[in-house]
């Protein structure tokens, strides 16, 4: 492939609900423009961007990939991400990487989550974009209804750049509402036909309403529209193509991925009217922190980030980079800005799926790939030592589901340890903590299929068993009355004695541990106090009720005694953890549990399931907020024990269009009936 310049590339992520079609209209282009003989297909197993074991079995997408294709002399880099939601990081990481989005929909099904969703994000950080109707061939197909959904549900800024002719199985072609001209399709051959008399009145009114959107992209021709002087073909690109970058104007192209039908048209339109990287503006970085644009020129020092990480057990790490400035050659030096050190390139390539193509060098605008990067991961900025910048991040969803990793073979766990940290750098979203006090180790994820899909990784790429369980929660105990109790140690069989008698008052209070003394007369030799105390601090590990840690408790040393001769440290130190478990199983202890702050937002008409769910979880409303974009923003709090497997729930009640973020509040205490239950379980696991 040979090496095209700024103005000659163009970056396009293919985005939308799952199975609306966007591995397969990858599939289209590559047939179109001569990479491949024949159309893969998703059911076959056999596409290019779809190569992962993991969605060869499952028949969907699972990480986004790069499909470079070259057409009327320019390098096209399409980027197919996934459309279940699970694996939304890799869409946001495929339009970091692009100047604009193809929202591809389902003519049978309309606007969908995924489509909302989709659109939702391109609207907020103001990215260029373009419909894709899909599956205009499938069985009741009614262009006028669906164009009226999607307008509905996205805006009146959609506008329909080509009309299709004929619909369901008579589905033969389109009219391109631009060039004022129609296409019949036989296969992937098209040949130019007149407009049929049915549609003309349509393309006339469509157009003009091009016309008068083209009017508002520059006072100029607002004069010209105003004087009733006719535009040039020059002047309604132009000013299309900056409606377009503007985010005024979505255009919409019907067509049928699955028969190559209306991909000639969509390229073509791509090539004409979707903003070249550098059209895009400057990119803002920062130097020492101060906010510096650079701009998408081949003349400019080097920089670019990184916004995937493949993992692959035999080829190695792969890191994906889009340049924004300057170019990289294979003997370029580059610097790793968020580590602050040299990383050294493994060889200089681009994707196409897995294939690796080599090339000599990748000037700005263009997207690259190199091997073996030591220190680099997904988000890291790459450029010279001599001219650091360093590029805002992707802001990836945080983990809402959280399970613990469980090896099926003993002795596996260093090897789980590693494969896991393996897979963390190839996808943001997924994370691995340990809980020290649990001793468990956890994986969070965005849902459970990405939380299979990780255990189908390990088993298959990494050869290691691993099974899912709820995490263990860390209870706690504490006591809600007062108790006085006496602990007494005496040892006096042969030998050097020990005696150590304590009267300690055990009580509530807000700190984690307080000890204190009320010692008068000696009772308790100064120098044996600090072991009554140390005593004490070991036994809060292990409370009498379940064996959680013991807190917001008091304990005053207001009496004892001692001899003389058997007296010592150790002596005391027993005496009070003798204390400790009579005065605690004296002052009414309880068990306390995690409660967490949850913040869920989701669309009006769910409140009511929400609310009803919540009370279900022993949870209360705390407030809601109506949010600019009309969604309502629930705040609540709710035990951590009810909460596991929320990320599922909340899915299906609103399907998939709530989202939910949740921390850590305090401890309150556990009801009775539920208590019992923990305590019986906990103790039946120590036997």
């Amino acid at each position: 492939m040979k090496v095209y310049q700024t103005d000659e590339i163009r970056n396009v992520a293919f985005i939308g609900h799952s199975g609306s079609g966007k591995t397969t209209l990858t599939e289209a282009i590559l047939y179109l423009s001569g990479v491949t003989k024949r159309q893969g297909k998703v059911d076959d197993g056999n596409t290019v961007s779809d190569f992962d074991k993991e969605e060869i079995s499952r028949k969907v997408s699972i990480g986004s990939s790069v499909i470079p294709v070259e057409w009327n002399n320019m390098k096209y880099n399409f980027l197919d991400a996934p459309g279940y939601f699970d694996f939304a990081g890799e869409m946001y990481g495929a339009l970091r990487a692009s100047e604009a989005a193809l929202l591809l929909i389902d003519a049978s099904s309309g606007v969908e989550v995924g489509t909302e969703k989709a659109w939702k994000y391109t609207e907020k950080h103001n990215i260029p974009k373009a419909i894709f109707l899909n599956k205009m061939d499938k069985e009741n197909i009614n262009f006028q209804k669906v164009l009226d959904q999607i307008k509905d549900g996205l805006g009146d800024k959609v506008v329909p750049f080509a009309l299709p002719i004929g619909s369901s199985e008579n589905f033969k072609g389109l009219v391109s509402v631009i060039d004022e001209i129609g296409k019949e399709y036989n296969g992937k051959d098209a040949k130019d036909i007149e407009i049929p008399e049915e549609l003309k009145d349509e393309v006339a009114s469509i157009k003009e309403m091009l016309v008068e959107k083209v009017a508002e992209t520059e006072e100029e021709l607002m004069e010209k529209f105003f004087e009733g002087e006719a535009f040039t073909d020059e002047e309604i690109t132009r000013g299309l193509k900056k409606a377009i970058k503007n985010g005024d104007l979505v255009p919409l192209i019907v067509g049928c991925a699955d028969k190559a039908m209306g991909v000639d048209l969509l390229l073509d339109m791509v090539g004409k009217y979707v903003p070249t990287p550098s059209e895009v503006g400057a990119n803002k970085g920062y130097i020492d922190g101060k906010e510096v644009e650079r701009k998408v020129d081949v003349k400019e020092p080097f920089s670019a980030i990184v916004f995937k990480t493949i993992v692959d057990p035999f080829v190695g790490k792969l890191s994906l980079f889009k340049v924004l400035s300057g170019k990289i050659t294979k003997d370029t030096e580059i610097f790793n800005t968020d580590k602050d050190e040299l990383d050294k390139l493994g060889g200089l390539f681009v994707l196409r799926g897995k294939n690796q193509i080599e090339v000599p060098e990748i000037v700005a605008g263009d997207i690259g790939a190199t091997a073996k990067l030591q220190i680099t991961q997904t988000n890291d900025t790459l450029c010279t030592k001599s001219n650091i910048i360093e590029y805002e991040k992707i802001e990836y969803p945080e983990p809402c589901l959280f399970s613990a990793v469980e090896p099926k073979a003993k002795g596996d766990e260093e090897k789980i340890g590693t494969s896991l940290q393996r897979l963390v750098e190839e996808d943001p979203t997924f994370v691995v903590e340990r809980n020290n006090e649990t001793k468990q180790q956890l994986i969070g994820g965005q849902g459970n299929v990405q939380l299979d899909v990780i255990v189908n990784k390990l088993k298959n790429t990494f050869g290691v068993e691993v099974n899912l369980k709820d995490p263990k929660i860390a209870f706690r105990e504490t006591i809600k009355g007062t108790a006085s109790v006496q602990g007494k140690h005496k040892k006096q069989s042969g030998g050097a004695g020990q005696y150590g008698d304590v009267h300690i008052r055990f009580e509530p209070c807000d700190e984690e541990f307080v000890f204190d003394e009320e010692i008068f007369g000696g009772s308790v030799p100064k120098q044996y106090i600090p072991a009554v105390e140390k005593g004490l601090r070991e036994c809060l590990d292990e409370g009498v009720l379940a064996g959680y840690p013991v807190v917001n408790l008091k304990a005053v040393l207001f009496d004892g005694s001692y001899h003389p001769v058997d007296s010592n440290e150790m002596a005391f130190k027993i005496a009070a953890s003798l204390a400790f478990k009579k005065g605690i199983e004296a002052a009414k202890p309880v068990l306390l549990e995690p409660i967490m702050k949850v913040e869920i937002l989701i669309p009006d008409d769910y409140m009511g399931d929400i609310m009803g769910d919540m009370n279900k979880r022993r949870g209360r409303i705390l407030g809601m907020d109506q949010q600019e974009d009309g969604t309502q923003l629930v705040m609540a709090e709710a035990p951590m024990a009810e909460m596991f497997k929320y990320a599922i729930d909340l899915r299906s009640m609103t399907q998939a269009r709530g989202s939910f973020k949740m921390e850590f509040a305090r401890y309150e205490e556990v009801p009775s009936n539920i208590s019992e239950k923990i305590i019986e379980e906990a103790k039946a696991e120590k036997e």
